[in-house]
């Protein structure tokens, strides 16, 4: 089954907007295998799942929730073959450039997080333009994850806390978790309450590891392609038996 562009609908009945985890994040996992079980290519995998991810800001933003960061691609995904690095590049390209008018006009805000100096010149401009066209919006918080590690992010909060220290500009003891999170790509979004990860592999896979501390983490066996409304309706179904005690009583 091929997936299709999906209008948002209201809230599920049996969802109560009172339990709506405030952030979502996802880790799309399964293009390539849903194109081989189709016998096609696996850039075909890829398109498909831009199309569902179109579908999921588009739940998130009608549903309530708000934010949703999307891991796209990851520091490790540099060692695919090229072939396919340079499509998903110029796909994430295109992406952008027919995403801008769909966010201005559903009042979603375009973030993106990583090192985005690897990312080819085109992209890194046309990324800027639509956080540009969009800071202003005050529906959901979309970010994208491209190029992005977490290890390697917490490793760069690192050096620059460490330099603010050498500076005199901060006393370790200033150093708390709030701190540290303000010096993270995320710093203003929130953590994630609620991550979602298709294709049934259970890891985090360097996606947000200081973020994710208590986060409730929702795996799926369906393969990104195919994650739509009753997938994401079925995964906030499952959130809201959750008792979060975040390691209290």
């Amino acid at each position: 089954m091929t997936v299709q562009d999906q209008t948002a609908t209201t809230l599920p009945t049996d969802l109560n907007p009172q339990q709506m985890p405030r952030h979502v994040a996802v880790i799309m996992d399964g293009n390539g295998r849903w194109a081989q079980r189709r016998g096609l290519s696996r850039m075909i995998g890829h398109r498909q799942g831009t199309i569902a991810l179109r579908n999921l800001v588009n739940y998130c933003a009608d549903w309530g929730i708000g934010a949703l960061t999307a891991y796209a691609f990851s520091t490790e995904n540099w060692g695919r073959p090229s072939a396919e690095v340079n499509f998903l590049m110029e796909l994430f390209n295109q992406q952008v450039l027919q995403a801008m008018k769909g966010m201005a006009k559903n009042n979603v805000r375009f973030r993106v997080v990583g090192d985005l100096g690897r990312l080819p010149p085109a992209l890194q401009r046309n990324l800027e333009a639509a956080i540009d066209q969009t800071h202003a919006n005050q529906g959901l918080d979309f970010t994208v994850a491209l190029n992005y590690g977490g290890r390697q992010e917490i490793t760069q909060a690192c050096r620059h806390i460490a330099a603010q220290v050498q500076q005199g500009h901060l006393n370790p003891e200033d150093i708390d978790d709030d701190l540290f999170g303000r010096y993270l790509f995320t710093e203003g979004i929130g953590d994630p309450d609620l991550l979602i990860r298709t294709s049934g592999e259970m890891r985090i896979s360097n996606f947000l590891l200081w973020q994710l501390a208590y986060a409730e983490i929702y795996v799926t066996p369906t393969l990104w392609p195919d994650f739509d409304r009753s997938e994401f309706h079925q995964a906030l179904c499952d959130y809201q038996k959750r008792q979060r005690r975040f390691g209290k009583l």
